[in-house]
């Protein structure tokens, strides 16, 4: 799987909160602002002030008024990124298997 790097058009350029840490498991731990503790939900999108893709929101984790996202990084830059600032950026459309599947296609002529 190719994941692209290239730059994002911010169209929900809600702020969402500021990265924090760099947990040794990988991920980055973003603290939520009021908006984004509203508005993230998991599996979405992270990007940064220039429109560049950091990662998903695994999971919400934390107090339920100022909770924390736990992010899979989707960049190698991750130490560089911690004190900035992230914004929404929308669920990513998931590419289509051009198979269909795994093996062999069966007729529909059964």
């Amino acid at each position: 799987m190719v994941i692209s790097n290239q730059l994002m058009p911010i169209t929900q350029a809600d702020e969402v909160g500021e990265i924090i840490h760099l947990a040794r498991s990988g991920r980055l731990i973003v603290k939520l602002s009021a908006v984004g503790a509203e508005r993230v939900k998991s599996g979405e999108l992270l990007i940064d002030g220039s429109g560049r893709k950091v990662g998903r929101v695994a999971e919400l984790i934390g107090p339920v008024r100022t909770p924390y996202a736990s992010v899979i990084t989707m960049t190698d830059r991750t130490s560089r990124l911690v004190g900035s600032k992230v914004f929404g950026g929308g669920f990513a459309k998931k590419p289509r298997n051009q198979t269909g599947g795994f093996g062999r296609r069966r007729s529909s002529s059964r």
